[in-house]
């Protein structure tokens, strides 16, 4: 594992940030890429936008200048919007899929090309339960990552022929700053009877009683390296059972059962 060139999006906070860690403590050289700084030692952080394709490219040309190849991409950046869809702006949905889906697509398509010419390479892309579980009022960020799991599982087939094992990871809830930095809008609140407001409440106090994200870091940075070429991971027995469940139930069953949940 040691001498393991990583690229990994998203390291300045959350669950992006412990992965930093859990990669440094393995003896992973770690190069973090984004707008903020990731003020863990030893880190090499790289000032990027994953919605901009020339700053992701400029990323990953910095990499291979100084290391000469790229082992791990992990697509860890993402953002989270609520809201009825009835009452959210093209904008936001714009700028939703934009970070969680396309910023994917934008970092993959950067390292991919020095990937195949080395023969192999690993990409996680960080999804989330909601992909299989689509949550009402959070629907476009449902929607964002279950476009990364459709995302994932076709380039893993595209792929394989050279080496590249592609894999996403679905986590459940967490306990990070991404609560608190979740965009919300409660516009139409009134005619949907305070079912926003409750939805989301639910959804954060899951969060902040989630799993710990060192933790979720430790998981992202075992899988990562160890080359498995399943192609969705899911964090933590109680979510493995539920997409488990997912699997074998009716979708009208499981679908009620989540309005029951959260949109009350």
């Amino acid at each position: 594992m040691k001498d393991k060139i990583v690229l990994l999006t998203g390291g300045s906070s959350g669950i992006g940030k412990a992965a930093v860690q859990a990669l440094l403590d393995k003896g992973c050289t770690v190069y973090s890429c984004s707008r903020r700084p990731c003020d863990l030692p030893g880190v090499h952080h790289i000032p990027a936008d994953v919605t901009d394709t020339a700053s992701v490219t400029a990323a990953a040309e910095t990499v291979m200048r100084e290391q000469g190849h790229i082992d791990v991409l992990i697509n860890c950046a993402g953002s989270g919007i609520s809201g009825a869809v009835e009452f959210t702006e093209a904008d936001q949905v714009k700028w939703q899929m934009d970070v969680n889906f396309m910023g994917t697509v934008n970092m993959t398509k950067a390292v991919l090309p020095h990937m195949r010419e080395a023969g192999g390479g690993r990409i996680v892309n960080i999804s989330s339960v909601a992909a299989s579980f689509p949550i009402p009022f959070q629907t476009y960020y449902s929607a964002s990552k279950a476009a990364v799991n459709a995302y994932t599982c076709a380039l893993a087939n595209e792929v394989r022929p050279f080496g590249i094992t592609v894999t996403a990871i679905q986590p459940g809830d967490i306990r990070t700053g991404f609560t608190a930095a979740r965009v919300k809008t409660c516009t139409g609140d009134d005619v949907y009877n305070g079912r926003i407001s409750r939805s989301v409440a639910v959804m954060e106090k899951d969060e902040q009683n989630g799993m710990d994200p060192e933790i979720a870091g430790r998981w992202i940075a075992k899988i990562a390296l160890s080359g498995s070429g399943k192609p969705i991971h899911t964090l933590g027995f109680g979510y493995k059972c539920l997409c488990f469940l997912q699997k074998i139930l009716p979708w009208s069953l499981v679908n009620r059962l989540i309005g029951m949940i959260y949109a009350k």
